[in-house]
């Protein structure tokens, strides 16, 4: 079982070099087209049309599908927009922070202009403005003490646009190795559960359907496929820069 591990995430950080590679040759004007196509493929989705509450990965300026456009159309679209925030939480046993990342809300087009960039060029939310902001995990995120005090769920989200660097036709994912979004998915479905077992909605609620946008460089032929351990999840769809969309219904 080690070794089985080792060779998986050697082979993921085999294809993230790879990958790298290709997305260095790829000029903004490729990854502007490729962008406008995830978009309408993305916003003929019905689940995206459906949707109430949406959280969107703010992209960065080259090497991923832009997410400006959809930021923008879903808050005029009345949506709810929440947007990734990454903050230290002491959850491990040396007593060390660890960086954990829940969802916050945007509340206009005017607050999300306003997010200044950080070092990679991505839109970030003020840690100020966080209090003020709607938080899917809760109170920044903490993780509840032995009497559960503090879980449950901010906001139910209907659909997830997550990021990444490969994907294959069996809508796997290879993230960039932190685990942000496979950590924060399984801390999100657990407190769903808690919540649903203690009869805390009046409306059916289930796990947001989690789509990701990928250019064509970073989706693999059909010989190849994405390394996957247990602890990562699957898509239920991704839309790739040519136009097309892999679900579970292909």
């Amino acid at each position: 079982m080690v070794d089985d591990m080792a060779a998986i995430k050697a082979a993921k950080s085999d294809l993230r070099k790879v990958i790298h590679q290709k997305l260095k040759q790829l000029t903004q004007e490729d990854v502007a087209l490729q962008s406008h196509r995830v978009r309408e493929r993305l916003f003929a989705m019905p689940e995206y049309q459906s949707a109430k509450n949406i959280s969107v990965y703010l992209s960065m300026p080259n090497g991923e599908v832009s997410t400006r456009c959809i930021v923008e159309d879903a808050l005029r679209k009345g949506k709810g927009v929440f947007v990734p925030y990454l903050y230290k939480e002491r959850t491990r046993s040396d007593g060390k922070a660890s960086a954990m990342m829940d969802m916050v809300s945007l509340h206009s087009e005017l607050d999300y202009n306003s997010l200044q960039p950080d070092k990679w060029g991505i839109p970030t939310v003020d840690r100020a403005s966080i209090p003020d902001r709607t938080q899917v995990m809760g109170a920044h995120g903490k993780v509840e003490d032995a009497a559960g005090a503090g879980a449950g769920i901010g906001a139910v989200l209907d659909m997830m646009v997550m990021p990444g660097l490969a994907f294959d036709g069996e809508r796997r994912r290879l993230g960039h190795g932190k685990g942000y979004y496979d950590f924060f998915l399984h801390r999100y479905q657990e407190r769903l559960q808690m919540m649903l077992k203690e009869e805390q909605f009046s409306i059916e609620v289930k796990m947001p359907h989690i789509v990701a946008l990928a250019l064509i460089e970073q989706f693999l032929p059909e010989e190849q496929i994405v390394p996957t351990t247990p602890l990562d999840y699957q898509l239920d769809a991704v839309v790739v820069g040519d136009g097309s969309l892999h679900h579970s219904g292909n």
